[in-house]
């Protein structure tokens, strides 16, 4: 399993509560593209949309996949389309009514590779408040200072 992007906010801004592993449809060149490793996730965010049939379909929107140049597509090319998710139906219907929720929203943590298909990790999040940020950043300072500790612990002896 290859990581080919990380979500590096998620985990900041937001508190992960459940996560799901999903397919994407990509075109061919934009499979390259992810390959190289060029896309981010940054800003990108799940959303719900219910399609002719009545069924309930998920899609990647504003996540940045650039051109890949080799493959010669020049003007039309949108680097920031939405991007069909594959999902079970049971899992599309929990996550609609889980999005629904206060609070709660849907995004993308990272994007891999398993075996030869593209996977994107979703998860349902709640949004952090600054003293939530600030107690995780103090937690890390905290656990960095007692890892430097054992180690030179573990060094003299």
């Amino acid at each position: 399993m290859k990581i080919l992007a990380i979500n590096k906010k998620a985990s900041f801004d937001y508190q992960i509560l459940e996560t799901y592993e999903a397919g994407i449809v990509l075109f061919g060149y934009e499979v390259k593209s992810v390959r190289l490793g060029q896309t981010n996730l940054k800003a990108s965010y799940i959303s719900f949309k219910t399609n002719k049939k009545g069924k309930s379909e998920a899609y990647l929107i504003n996540s940045y996949i650039p051109l890949y140049k080799p493959a010669g597509i020049k003007d039309d090319y949108n680097t920031e389309r939405e991007r069909k998710v594959l999902l079970k139906n049971k899992e599309i219907d929990y996550l609609t009514i889980k999005k629904q929720e206060k609070g709660l929203t849907v995004i993308p943590i990272k994007l891999y590779t398993k075996g030869s298909f593209i996977k994107l990790e979703l998860a349902v999040v709640k949004g952090k408040k600054k003293f939530d940020k600030r107690d995780d950043l103090k937690k890390k300072d905290v656990d960095r200072h007692l890892r430097t500790l054992t180690k030179q612990k573990i060094r003299t002896n």
